[in-house]
């Protein structure tokens, strides 16, 4: 009686026999699903690749992956290990009127700059920092233009370095403002229930924002917006003197600053107007940063190096997934 074939991966008896390549025998094992044909190193790494890959994009703890794959927790642990430190590079796809939306995420004692294209989500590049840097920005954007991904616009949260690099590295691309954060801000500063008319009414227009869907939408709310300043601008730069020293501030920052962010956002807060294609806020990037974040947390024990990793092959897998 011919001896039972067994998965080498997962110790499983059901194998089957899974057609020839190259005139060798092939075999499906019924119960992870890999296809082997023998049992050397090479084909063992392949394999428990599938195991890697469950590891990363399916929050799949060594507990879970050894009960599964019949692997010990150590054999799983060395495995990664190899496969983490062989971090693939972000693939760089040149096109057309990319709308991009750059954001940065921080985590412990790093940040990740991320360079995403708003059409199907695939990131084009990655920048691993300790900050949002200016002279950093500037160099991605101009190596994406010389890679061959022709810019249409940018879409921010307005951060001061990633707008001076947009300003004086690709001049040319349209800056789009992220209403959302924007948004946020304000409601943040005017709190859920000001209680003078001046910041009620702001307030009411803050949350307007976001049904800005037509040219005559935007001209009724930036008309308002004017002659909310004009009425309310002596009660917003009243200011508090302190005699003794004879330094002032103003009385309402909160209120003042609020209207200070809209009115140096606003010539690039509605370009999405006239284009389509172009995203007014940052959700999508923040999002894929919420879901990237989850899956990384699971695995708290990682070292520096190795979660910088684990954040490129998630980059990886889920470019791979457009």
């Amino acid at each position: 009686m011919a001896k039972k074939k067994r998965c080498w991966a997962c110790s499983s008896l059901k194998v089957i026999k899974w057609g020839k390549q190259f005139d060798k025998q092939r075999f499906k094992c019924k119960n992870c699903g890999i296809l082997f044909s023998s049992n050397r190193p090479e084909q063992v790494f392949r394999n428990r690749f599938v195991w890697f890959k469950k590891w990363v994009l399916e929050r799949q703890t060594y507990e879970t992956l050894s009960r599964d794959s019949k692997l010990s927790i150590s054999t799983i642990q060395r495995t990664f290990g190899h496969f983490l430190a062989q971090a693939p590079k972000v693939k760089i796809i040149k096109r057309s009127a990319v709308n991009l939306r750059l954001d940065a995420t921080y985590f412990n004692r790093f940040c990740v700059v991320v360079y995403q294209d708003d059409f199907d989500g695939h990131t084009q590049l990655l920048r691993f920092s300790d900050k949002e840097d200016y002279l950093e920005i500037r160099e991605d954007l101009e190596n994406l233009i010389h890679l061959g991904v022709q810019l249409e616009s940018i879409t921010t949260d307005g951060h001061k370095s990633i707008l001076k690099a947009m300003k004086l590295g690709v001049p040319n691309v349209t800056t789009q403002r992220c209403l959302v954060h924007i948004q946020r801000m304000c409601l943040i500063w005017l709190t859920r229930r000001p209680k003078h008319p001046a910041a009620i009414e702001l307030r009411k227009m803050v949350l307007d924002l976001l049904r800005i869907n037509t040219h005559n939408d935007r001209i009724y709310w930036t008309d308002s917006f004017r002659k909310w300043y004009e009425h309310y601008q002596e009660y917003i730069n009243e200011k508090v003197f302190q005699e003794e020293t004879g330094r002032y501030w103003y009385k309402h920052r909160l209120l003042r600053r609020s209207y200070y962010l809209i009115n140096k956002a606003l010539p690039n807060m509605f370009h999405y107007l006239n284009n389509p294609n172009i995203p007014k806020t940052t959700n999508g990037i923040e999002g894929y940063f919420s879901h990237l974040k989850n899956h990384l947390d699971l695995h708290r024990g990682l070292t520096i190096k190795n979660r910088i990793n684990f954040i490129k092959w998630y980059v990886h897998f889920s470019n791979e997934k457009r």
